[in-house]
């Protein structure tokens, strides 16, 4: 009866979810006087080690921004940039040589001051002593402009002004941002430096970033230059750097502008087209064909997949539907942790019937209320569901309100939801024969097995257009994400761990899948630099724009260096921080010892075999 409980909550906060707001996300720097402590949105890194800064300085301008970089540079400081929002799983805002033990004389948390004093401020501020070897950089700040050129249909925005603002500024002006995330928690340099994406194999494709046109970059420069320079990139002046800073991680320089590319304003048209997956292996490429934006989320353990049909329509279409996916409306405090507590117990008690029981009313209230479509901006009503680009692309209403009962479900400060992510893009021609992998190992293990992914959103299929940016998808390719239960604790086993990893790596290892540079846990990122044809260029314009290698962090340096630092610890499987070879690296005292894969035997994962147990 106790899943029957949980479904009467989940019922209360569906009814509510019209009413409530959010609780603002917490910032993703905070200090104490002593140390700041980085983070991001989900309040815990892959390693789940703490990141620390000594330094942090949150310029206002483009010329603060320089003068920041300049300093760095003269002092011989290693430089981070981080955004407001801080939705990277991987660490790529972490320092490479963090110390703990450095004392921060006044942190500058706000800047109000001329250029001049601002670089004496950053002189008396900064802690250059005691270890500390870096300086972290902040935009949150760093977001007032947004120039719209409706003649050229062009837009250029500061780095830290938020996707959402840009796209309401550009919807303003009639205009429409093509591509777009699902999510709009991002900043306009951060959604391109990660490669962030939406669906679309039209015209230049899903990917954000291929909506750039031009970029404003502060590199190193000489003493005699200012220590600083602002150099302007695009394809008429140096399509080579232009293509390696579009997905740059933050490794080339700091952002300081973006151009992105308009159209004239449309709306979408987008149904949600439930049906059985038994031909979706032979189906998925003609759906990207026929649909400008459409998607495929599969529910392996429902053998149901739903074809998003979205395609453009012209402005004078009836229709001013939105889009409020529901996994980002505001969402009840109690709500999230009520979740969390019964899904920790269904996998102590590895009660496979009941997280099924739980995924079945989740998809069936999705459908219900089609994912969070509305037609009229307040409810749904009927397919299809019409409205302008700017409101039916990317979602994320949890962020901006102030009620103190209600936030993001993963906000980290109220112990709620906590999962993992996978996201690979493998090639669209190998996708079909990923899928047919997946069905047969179904076949082999039980459909249910699978209910522990549809609880959360199945599998999220959306396609992406061959880029050229060097860290981007050198082919046409398809993005599957899911996600998955994590637990509290580092070595506290997952149920049904094992076929969660053999898919993972089958993406990964078998089918070549590139990671999603922001998602993932770290064996996604295992030789990844081989997967990338155009890497060296990417290489080559660091050294150029660079050459002290001033902008690496803690993971960069791991990721990208000469030599793999490979985990060989107790339990570094079971978090994704290897792949076991041995017993050990999974938990033998709870019974989950190192297995081959079932159908990609290739694969090691981390199986439970009570019968082994001594």
């Amino acid at each position: 009866m106790g899943w029957l409980l949980y479904v009467v909550t989940l019922l209360v906060w569906v009814s509510t979810l019209q009413t409530i707001d959010a609780i603002l996300p917490q910032p993703p720097v905070r200090c104490d006087g002593t140390v700041c402590i980085v983070d991001n949105a989900y309040g815990i890194w892959g390693d789940r080690k703490d990141c620390y800064v000594n330094n942090v300085v949150y310029p206002t301008t483009e010329e603060e921004l320089r003068l920041a970089v300049a300093y760095a540079n003269k002092n011989k400081l290693k430089v981070n940039i981080v955004s407001k929002f801080s939705h990277s799983v991987p660490k790529l805002i972490c320092p490479s040589t963090p110390n703990h033990d450095s004392t921060i004389e006044d942190l500058i948390d706000d800047v109000e001051v001329t250029a001049g004093a601002y670089w004496a401020s950053l002189k008396a501020n900064i802690s250059t002593e005691l270890g500390s070897k870096s300086l972290l950089i902040s935009t949150a700040k760093y977001d007032s402009n947004i120039e719209v050129d409706s003649e050229n249909l062009v837009v250029t925005a500061d780095a830290g002004v938020s996707l959402r603002e840009l796209i309401d500024k550009v919807e303003e002006a009639g205009l429409s941002l093509v591509a777009s995330t699902y999510w709009e928690g991002v900043s306009v340099a951060g959604v391109i430096s990660t490669g962030a994406h939406g669906s679309s194999l039209w015209g230049k494709g899903g990917a954000i970033h291929e909506q750039v046109i031009g970029i404003s970059l502060v590199v190193p420069a000489t003493k005699s230059e200012g220590y600083a320079k602002v150099i302007q990139l695009g394809a008429e002046n140096d399509e080579h750097l232009l293509n390696a800073a579009k997905v740059s991680l933050g490794l080339l320089g700091v952002i300081s502008k973006v151009k992105f590319s308009l159209e004239r304003g449309f709306k979408r048209s987008i149904v949600h087209h439930y049906t059985s997956d038994a031909n979706m292996e032979d189906e998925y490429i003609n759906h990207a064909k026929e649909y400008e934006f459409g998607d495929i989320i599969w529910y392996p353990s429902k053998q149901t997949a739903v074809y998003r049909r979205d395609s453009r329509v012209s402005m004078d279409t009836p229709g001013d539907g939105i889009n409020d996916y529901v996994d980002v409306q505001p969402s009840s405090i109690l709500f999230s942790q009520t979740v969390r507590v019964r899904e920790q117990q269904l996998e102590s008690a590895r009660d496979v019937s009941a997280k099924c029981a739980l995924a079945d009313f989740s998809l069936d209230r999705k459908r219900q209320v089609a994912t969070g479509l509305k037609n009229n901006g307040q409810n749904f009503t009927e397919y299809p569901v019409i409205g302008r680009q700017g409101k039916m692309q990317t979602a994320g209403s949890c962020l901006y309100a102030t009620e103190d009962d209600v936030s993001c479900v993963w906000d980290p400060r109220n112990n709620g939801v906590l999962y993992f992510e996978t996201s690979a893009m493998i090639s669209a021609t190998k996708f079909g024969d990923f899928i047919r992998d997946v069905k047969k190992l179904r076949e082999v293990v039980n459909p249910e097995n699978f209910c522990g992914m549809d609880l959360y959103f199945g599998f999220l299929i959306r396609f992406i257009k061959a880029s050229t940016a060097y860290l981007g998808q050198s082919e046409d390719s398809v993005a599957v994400d899911f996600a998955y239960y994590r637990a509290d604790d580092a070595l506290t086993p997952r149920l049904n761990q094992d076929i969660m990893e053999e898919i993972e790596q089958m993406a990964f290892f078998k089918y070549g899948g590139r990671p999603h540079w922001a998602k993932n846990r770290d064996l996604a990122f295992f030789n990844v630099k081989s997967k990338y044809p155009n890497y060296e260029k990417f290489v080559a314009a660091k050294k150029q724009l660079d050459p002290q290698n001033m902008f690496s962090s803690e993971w960069s340096e791991k990721t990208f260096g000469e030599d793999e630092d490979v985990v060989s610890s107790d339990g570094c499987a079971m978090e994704g921080l290897c792949v076991c070879s041995e017993d050990r690296h999974c938990n033998p005292s709870k019974g989950y010892f190192c297995k081959p894969g079932r159908v990609y035997s290739e694969a090691k994962v981390c199986r439970f075999s009570p019968s082994s147990m001594e």
